[in-house]
């Protein structure tokens, strides 16, 4: 498959009074054309933080790009001019962002915040841009669009609004569009239309999609590949049908864990013990550790290097060593893997081994 993104090593770091916050720390990845990467991961993992980063939108100060590069069609983003981010954000990168009323002017109509988008980017008349801007309310399923143009975001619904973020992101035909939890503030049934609306978008157009979650159901449903972030490193990534049916990093079984099931009777439900780290300090050796019943002596000594699962899958945990005790996921991820299996055979996917 073509890559069209590679993050390699990727540092970042926000100065605070109280001293430096080490908010992502070693990130790599690679994205394929056409491919949906799942990152998922706890609130204060660093996912929304990589995500920004691959836009530079992060405001600096108080964050840093301490290391590593973000390559995109032969040039690395880290290095480039604003006026030349600028070219790119909107027009190959666009994004989502979580609450859609936060990302619409309320004093523009749609129609003009549509447009503006088309007319920055691409040599149209303001004639064209109007046409193209009612035929991208039409693509994400707005009825009325040459009526609808003329409105304000406060005449929409939540999840009509988001419909609207997601025509404004795709006015230019990005190749790689990020998606920061773009369904949270919206109810399960408008969640799942705009799922639904964004896999069938991606179909049509070809295009390569990161989605930012904490939501493992929503990943089952949308995902190609999914890389679990833990204290601004990734710990685990796989193809959804290996982190799913065989994950091998115990927080990955924390999180699978932690999914509420109707299935389920008891009436507790699952959390992970503790706390994320302090990344202001972050701890010696392996971040997980203190949360860890797994964990062995090396872990609080020495980092655990990424062991390679097969061609795709990869986890950095010492309970990969070929000389660690052979550890088998708790019970209760068991009976998660065999909810998820359903999900993923729905969509299409194969269990492997």
């Amino acid at each position: 498959m073509e890559k069209i993104l590679q993050v390699n090593d990727l540092h970042i770091s926000f100065d605070i009074h109280a001293g430096e916050v080490q908010a992502v720390r070693g990130v790599t990845f690679d994205l394929y054309k056409g491919e949906t990467l799942a990152i998922v991961g706890e609130s204060g993992s660093g996912k929304s933080v990589t995500s920004k980063a691959l836009m530079r939108l992060l405001p600096t100060p108080p964050s840093r790009i301490k290391q590593g590069e973000i390559l995109f069609e032969g040039k690395d983003l880290t290095k480039l001019s604003e006026k030349d981010m600028q070219s790119i954000r909107g027009a190959k990168i666009s994004m989502i962002f979580q609450d859609p009323m936060t990302s619409l002017n309320p004093t523009m109509t749609i129609g003009k915040q549509i447009m503006e988008a088309i007319l920055k980017h691409q040599k149209l008349s303001k004639d064209e841009a109007r046409k193209r801007a009612i035929e991208l309310l039409q693509l994400v399923g707005i009825k009325n669009a040459e009526l609808r143009m003329k409105q304000y975001p406060h005449q929409f619904s939540g999840g009509m609004r988001q419909r609207v973020v997601i025509a404004i992101a795709l006015a230019c035909n990005p190749k790689i569009l990020i998606a920061d939890e773009p369904t949270t503030a919206l109810d399960v049934t408008i969640q799942a239309q705009i799922l639904e609306l964004m896999k069938d978008i991606q179909k049509k157009l070809g295009m390569s999609i990161i989605f930012i979650t904490h939501d493992l159901g929503v990943v089952a449903n949308m995902a190609d590949r999914v890389a679990v972030m833990y204290a601004g490193k990734i710990v685990e990534i796989g193809t959804v049908d290996e982190i799913f049916y065989n994950p091998k990093h115990p927080y990955t079984w924390g999180l699978l864990a932690s999914m509420p099931s109707l299935d389920h009777k008891d009436t507790e439900l699952y959390s992970i013990p503790g706390s994320p780290p302090d990344l202001l300090n972050p701890p010696k050796g392996d971040a997980f550790a203190p949360r860890n019943p797994y964990a062995l002596k090396i872990d609080y000594e020495l980092e655990p290097p990424m062991f390679q699962v097969s061609d795709t899958h990869y986890a950095a945990t010492w309970l990969l060593h070929e000389m660690a005790p052979k550890v088998e996921p708790p019970a209760i991820v068991r009976e998660r893997m065999k909810r998820f299996a359903d999900i993923v055979a729905r969509k299409g996917g194969k269990p492997r081994g």
